[in-house]
């Protein structure tokens, strides 16, 4: 075992683009939005307005799919001077229920890492996002029974990470974080003093970005893809 982690018992699995892909939907949901208001505004400048909206609305709705709708539908009314179409309204509405009838397509080596990490340590999936939604993504997924708990966060900060360790009764020097997105997954377990390695997806929301300065002298691991992080535990 490698001495780095020799107190793990417990590891923590994201899900979104973890364990399974879903930010490549939002990117393609934008794309079709844009080409629904393209009379109104430019591709660009509607992508840029849109996610100020988000921003806008994220304490109100938090994170997800429903969010995301309502905010693409009172931004089209916004860009339209309130005249966008029934139609048009309903094409977005469409979109959205497009994205939560998306079949869950499992990332590579997500089975075969379960599998093998749940012989020696506890596994705990730790998401966030509306409820019913990843409660639907998990049951499709096949990966229920691997988990010994699963947490549905409404956000994935410092206190959120130590308020779900404190429940279940975990230190956190025994707790490893494993995840895509460094602003959500990786830096808050850092600073509780938890393990957390990183495994980049292709496309990250503007809004999960961090900047040189947030990743500076904050200790992690960065892998390709789930499969090398039990080389790393070995």
């Amino acid at each position: 075992m490698n001495n780095e982690y020799k107190d793990i018992k417990v590891i923590g699995f994201d899900a979104d683009d973890t364990l399974w892909v879903n930010e490549t939907y939002f990117r393609d949901a934008e794309l079709e939005f844009a080409n629904l208001l393209a009379r109104y505004e430019t591709a660009n400048k509607i992508d840029q307005e849109l996610f100020k909206m988000e921003m806008k609305n994220l304490p109100i709705y938090g994170y997800g799919v429903k969010g995301f709708v309502l905010s693409m539908v009172e931004m089209a009314l916004e860009l339209s001077n309130y005249e966008v179409s029934n139609s048009t309204i309903n094409a977005i509405l469409n979109i959205g229920k497009d994205m939560l009838n998306k079949p869950v397509e499992l990332l590579e080596g997500v089975e075969k890492t379960l599998k093998t990490l749940s012989v020696d340590y506890k596994l705990i999936l730790v998401t966030k996002g509306d409820l019913l939604d990843q409660e639907r993504k998990l049951e499709k997924s096949g990966l229920t029974d691997y988990f010994h708990h699963i947490e549905v966060l409404s956000d994935k900060q410092e206190a959120n990470y130590s308020k779900l360790l404190n429940h279940l009764d975990i230190k956190p020097s025994e707790f490893l974080m494993i995840g895509n997105s460094l602003k959500s997954d990786i830096l808050p377990l850092v600073n509780i003093k938890a393990k957390a390695i990183h495994i980049p997806f292709h496309t990250t929301w503007l809004h999960e970005q961090v900047n040189d300065d947030e990743t500076k002298s904050k200790t992690y691991k960065t892998v390709h893809s789930l499969l090398d992080v039990i080389q790393v535990l070995n």
